[in-house]
């Protein structure tokens, strides 16, 4: 994680009250929104109201356990980072969290630096993807990409792609923020390198810019293009 505080939000959810504050002065240090929780039916409630980017879970918690909290959180979301901390190494604990799309499940005792490292993986998916609940992936000036239905939109006007452009772009937003050279691209899009290809992928970007907003696709010199969210 970096020095500046995260714009995600996050939820902590621990119901001994001390450790909570502890970790919730630890943990506004690097985000922006913490929120905080002693129970599982009060974390729901709270996760409804804030919709969190990051959720750090103990399982042992009141009401709703946190397995439970966090399965329900899933039955409509697959984008929120969870982070699950328990006591349990219990393959049995293990096996019914293998379900639930954990970022990290974590065996107590745990250190501050395990916690960062963790966050900072869930932090670099968010950077990364961008994905909403529904896979749409946001862009500049209310652009959206829907990586389900491969459809771009302006606000609610839906832009018309051919299916190269819709692939380059595919390609360019799961690998979002992250270089792609030529050959990764070529590759990708005719299935074998050809130099002749590089002029068609020139050609290519240049026509799906102007279906984008201005800075989304970067130039890299000597290296490839990149795609700015």
């Amino acid at each position: 994680m970096s020095n500046e505080k995260e714009v995600f939000s996050l939820l902590y959810v621990e119901d001994e009250k001390a450790i909570r504050e502890n970790y919730v002065l630890y943990l506004k240090k690097y985000f922006k929104h913490v929120y905080e929780a002693g129970d599982g039916e009060e974390a729901y409630k709270i996760y409804k109201n804030k919709k969190p980017e990051l959720m750090i879970v103990d399982i042992n918690i009141p009401k709703l356990n946190g397995l439970e909290l966090v399965r329900k959180v899933r039955e409509h979301d697959r984008a929120t980072k969870v982070i699950v901390l328990t006591a349990h190494a219990d393959v049995k604990y293990l096996l019914d969290a293998t379900e639930l799309m954990l970022t990290k499940y974590l065996v107590k005792p745990i250190t501050r630096n395990e916690l960062k490292d963790a966050l900072s993986i869930a932090i670099g998916d968010l950077k990364r993807f961008k994905v909403s609940s529904n896979l749409v992936m946001f862009l500049k000036e209310d652009y959206s990409f829907n990586l389900q239905t491969r459809e771009l939109f302006c606000a609610e006007t839906k832009l018309s792609l051919t299916n190269q452009e819709m692939r380059m772009l595919t390609l360019f937003l799961l690998n979002a923020n992250s270089v792609m050279s030529y050959e990764d691209i070529i590759y990708e899009l005719w299935e074998e390198y050809d130099d002749s290809k590089i002029s068609s992928t020139k050609t290519l970007i240049k026509q799906l810019r102007q279906k984008l907003p201005e800075g989304t696709i970067e130039n890299v010199f000597g290296v490839g293009y990149k795609v700015n969210l």
